[in-house]
């Protein structure tokens, strides 16, 4: 029997993976499994996976698997999923690490509760800086309702934290459809994600364990590139806002998905010079067609409750003419 799952997506990390399978290794157990998962690396990686799998195998179940064609993070993860057996599963990202015995006391602690899934800290890694940054929910240790953590819509909460690999969930989850990924998002694909699991899954607990470092700054990193792949978060949000609308509680949830839509857009417009300008002009026509997309009187709501600049900014946008070839 396999007790835990580690789906850990790769791609031209050769830099980095070295660190993160030595961390694996500090917390093998002969009942973990480690799926690699090679997203078709043009790099050294692939070379350093084989090696791993060899390796590692006196001390985990390793599979080592190699897509042919590159599909991104969430198709990376999918295939992982779809590959993994075990009782629980988690996720790391191949350019982060994980500190010693973090794995068997996370699982431990989520076996105690016996909930879907949890959510954990994490320490931010940016060159030689740390920052330690928590789930934004107060209360700890205590199974909770999913669907209670998403609101209020003016404040962070869990839904926000969208980080796949902080956390661990248990298998019924991806029995129901819950885990796997919107296939293709190359950026967002948490998102989706996330609001689904907290809208569908039954049972949830905040953890204070701290053990995944996550590598900010990475040059390969789709945060710190400017191209089109960037623009799938208007997929991804499209997505959250129309499955949200369906929920039996839209009408508290739509305002903090409207919302959150709307700041992330504003993020991106802010940002806007770090986007070739073919891209940034997509940005901001494509960001203008999914405002009149949103529901028009929430969106009337969601503006009116944020800050002048980000309001002004973004009624601009929308009052911006778009094609019906991008409107649609």
């Amino acid at each position: 029997m396999v007790k835990l799952s580690v789906i850990v997506p790769f791609f031209n990390v050769q830099q980095y993976a070295p660190d993160t399978l030595r961390s694996l290794r500090d917390n093998a157990r002969a009942d973990f499994e480690f799926i690699l998962v090679d997203d078709c690396s043009r790099d050294g990686t692939p070379e350093i996976l084989r090696r791993a799998e060899r390796e590692l195998s006196d001390v985990a179940q390793v599979r080592y698997v190699r897509h042919e064609v590159n599909g991104g993070l969430a198709t990376a993860r999918n295939t992982g999923l779809d590959a993994a057996s075990g009782e629980y599963l988690t996720f790391l990202d191949g350019d982060d690490w994980l500190a010693p015995g973090y794995y068997p006391q996370l699982l431990a602690s989520m076996e105690e509760l016996g909930c879907d899934f949890v959510r954990t800290d994490h320490v931010q890694c940016t060159a030689r800086a740390r920052s330690v940054h928590r789930v934004p929910h107060g209360r700890r240790g205590v199974v909770l309702d999913p669907r209670a953590a998403i609101l209020p819509a003016d404040r962070s909460t869990s839904v926000d934290y969208a980080y796949a690999w902080a956390g661990m969930y248990h298998r019924r989850l991806a029995d129901k459809g819950l885990l796997h990924f919107t296939d293709g998002l190359r950026t967002a694909e948490d998102r989706p994600w996330i609001w689904r699991l907290h809208r569908e899954a039954e049972s949830m607990a905040v953890l204070g364990h701290l053990g995944v470092y996550y590598r900010r700054g990475v040059a390969s990193s789709l945060t710190q590139i400017g191209d089109v792949r960037q623009l799938d978060f208007i997929r991804a949000f499209d997505q959250v806002v129309r499955e949200t609308a369906q929920d039996r509680d839209a009408a508290e949830l739509l305002p903090k998905a409207v919302r959150t839509y709307c700041a992330i857009i504003s993020h991106h417009l802010g940002s806007i010079e770090r986007f070739e300008p073919p891209v940034a002009r997509k940005l901001r026509s494509l960001s203008a067609a999914a405002l009149k997309r949103m529901p028009q009187d929430v969106l009337d709501d969601a503006l009116d409750s944020m800050d002048v600049k980000r309001a002004t900014r973004l009624r601009r946008l929308r009052r911006r003419p778009v094609s019906a070839e991008v409107a649609a």
